[in-house]
This record gives structure tokens, C-alpha cells and sequence, in this order.
């Protein structure tokens, strides 16, 4: 279950709404709460955020929580053009062995990216980039 269906889930059941009333006060069909509620839509609209925590009159630390969890429940990753090779490599990696990681191998993972580094460890990204060749005028 991703972070925001998790969440949304908890929000409505501990407020004892049902899904086809929260639907009515989002202005949204009851089928899609429930399927966003159990993972089958991915995560919705800053729009569909806002009336929810508007509808739920969320506190502005659950409301800031709710966009969180929308943006940690992404399913889709964009790589950008800059990006080093190890990179892809390392990504295509990790999106082979999601299905098999531990628990603990995940939270290995999650500590490592947490780590701080330094300017001098991170990529330079323009030393990674393929140059355009210059137009030379050819010599007769």
C-alpha cells in the first residue's frame, strides 16, 4: 500500500466517514476513493489534495503530511539528461531487486541516501556530459 492510500485510508476511517461520503464531500465518485484507498489509482491531483484536506479541515501539519505522502506515493521516476551511467545502472538495478529486498536491506538503503556528502563527493555532472563537436571548415 503506498503512503498516500495508507494515509487516506486512516484519515477517513478515523473520522468514521464511508467512502461514498467522502466522495460526496470531495466532489468525487465513491469508486475512485476506494480505488485510490487500495492502490489501484496512483496518487491524485494537487487538486483532489486540496479539497480533501479542505473537506477533512485538515490542520495545516496533516494537510502538508497528506501532499507528502502524495508525493512519496509517485510510481513513475524521471531521470534527468545530465544523469551519469552508473546512475541508469544503478537504478535499473534497484528497480529489478525491489520484489526481493528485506525490510532491513530497505532500510540500509534508506540510511545510506540520508548520509550527507560533501561537494567534492558528489557527480560533476558537466564532466559527464558529451561535448557538441565544433563545425571546423575543412582545409583544401
Amino acid at each position: 500500500m503506498s503512503p498516500f492510500s495508507h494515509l487516506l485510508h486512516y484519515l477517513r476511517t478515523s473520522r468514521n466517514i464511508r467512502q461514498a461520503q467522502l466522495a460526496e464531500m470531495v466532489g468525487y465518485d465513491q469508486t475512485y476513493i476506494s480505488a485510490l484507498e487500495v492502490g489501484l489509482k496512483g496518487p491524485p491531483t494537487s487538486e483532489f489534495v486540496d479539497r480533501l484536506a479542505e473537506a477533512l479541515a485538515l490542520e495545516p501539519d496533516e494537510a502538508a503530511e497528506l501532499f507528502e505522502a502524495a508525493e512519496a506515493s509517485q510510481r513513475k521516476l524521471v531521470i534527468g539528461i545530465d544523469v551519469p551511467q552508473e546512475v541508469y545502472h544503478l537504478i535499473n538495478r534497484l528497480r529489478v531487486s525491489l520484489p526481493e529486498l528485506t525490510p532491513r536491506q530497505v532500510r540500509m538503503i534508506n540510511d545510506v541516501l540520508s548520509t550527507r556528502t560533501s561537494d567534492a563527493e558528489t557527480w560533476s555532472l558537466s564532466s559527464h556530459r558529451v561535448g557538441l563537436r565544433e563545425k571546423r571548415e575543412a582545409r583544401m
